[in-house]
């Protein structure tokens, strides 16, 4: 393989298209009123930093573990382990160069919460060992990563999370979780689905879609209120982030009708990068919420 192709193969190992995730960092950032403090900015970049860093290490330990199952996928079969671009050697040391610059911006961020990017590591690591094959607590603990990333961005830098936020963003999480299961589900008939994923066993299609119900309607009707709380209104001395709300409505059911209309929801970052409706509505959702916050509406 020439180098240039084996550069290509480590950039997929590593998928930087999912360090978006990450911008659940940021969340603290911006309703934090922190956007022209520069130091909170170079902390909540550092924590950026370190997370991407990690869960390409994260990745990459994955892709090693699961490389076996990923072959039975008629989309996973082709990453770079499971298709053999890659050798183990290579993807090994890929994974300890990830976790040693990752856990190097920890220290040099000088956060206040390096529990937190510990405890992203320990929590991945359980997860790939053995947690991902209970039902429910697999999708819980994906999206207790998140709420990890955000502790980062606001405990770890010094901004207080609000806990309107914090719920509205695990509902989130848990909707997205979901739906990646259903997405499996769609992609692989039944036996194929179980030998791929031994959790897809406990799961059927009508109950993925009752818990992304649940979910999804309980991240518009907290986000919703964290829009119009007492706390909020008085944080930001106005009303109008109720304006944003349609927003977050309209991209959760366009999500819905990707994963259901258009077969997608398996990779929730790739697919807000590359549906337009997604990444404008994502675009405008952060564009309206700066106008309210510096009072330009």
């Amino acid at each position: 393989m020439s180098q240039a192709k084996q550069v290509k193969q480590i950039v997929r190992l590593l998928r930087p298209h999912q360090w978006l995730k990450n911008g659940f960092v940021l969340i603290g950032v911006l309703f934090g009123h922190a956007w022209n403090d520069a130091s909170l900015l170079i902390q909540a970049a550092y924590a950026f930093g370190a997370f991407s860093l990690l869960a390409s290490g994260v990745y990459v330990m994955n892709d090693l573990i699961d490389r076996e199952q990923d072959r039975l996928h008629p989309v996973k079969c082709r990453r770079p382990l499971a298709s053999g671009a890659l050798s183990v050697s290579t993807a090994g040391m890929l994974m300890a160069v990830c976790f040693a610059a990752g856990f190097a911006l920890v220290f040099l961020s000088e956060t206040r919460a390096a529990w937190v990017f510990v405890g992203y590591v320990v929590l991945n690591v359980a997860y790939t060992l053995g947690l991902k094959h209970v039902v429910v607590l697999d999708v819980f603990l994906i999206a207790a990563g998140f709420m990890l990333r955000i502790l980062a961005g606001t405990t770890g830098i010094g901004i207080e999370p609000s806990y309107w936020l914090l719920l509205c963003s695990l509902m989130l999480t848990l909707f997205l979780g979901f739906a990646k299961r259903q997405a499996e589900f769609m992609a692989l008939d039944a036996g194929d689905a179980a030998a791929h994923r031994r959790v897809l066993e406990n799961y059927t299609p009508a109950m993925l879609d009752q818990f992304m119900m649940i979910a999804g309607a309980a991240t518009i009707i907290s986000y919703s209120l964290y829009t119009v709380s007492h706390e909020t209104v008085t944080l930001h001395e106005t009303t109008k982030l109720i304006y944003t709300v349609p927003l977050v409505i309209y991209g959760m059911f366009r999500y819905l009708f990707l994963l259901h209309g258009r077969g997608g929801g398996g990779d929730p970052a790739r697919l807000l990068l590359t549906d337009p409706h997604l990444l404008a509505t994502g675009v405008g959702w952060v564009l309206l919420v700066m106008a309210v916050l510096q009072r330009w509406l």
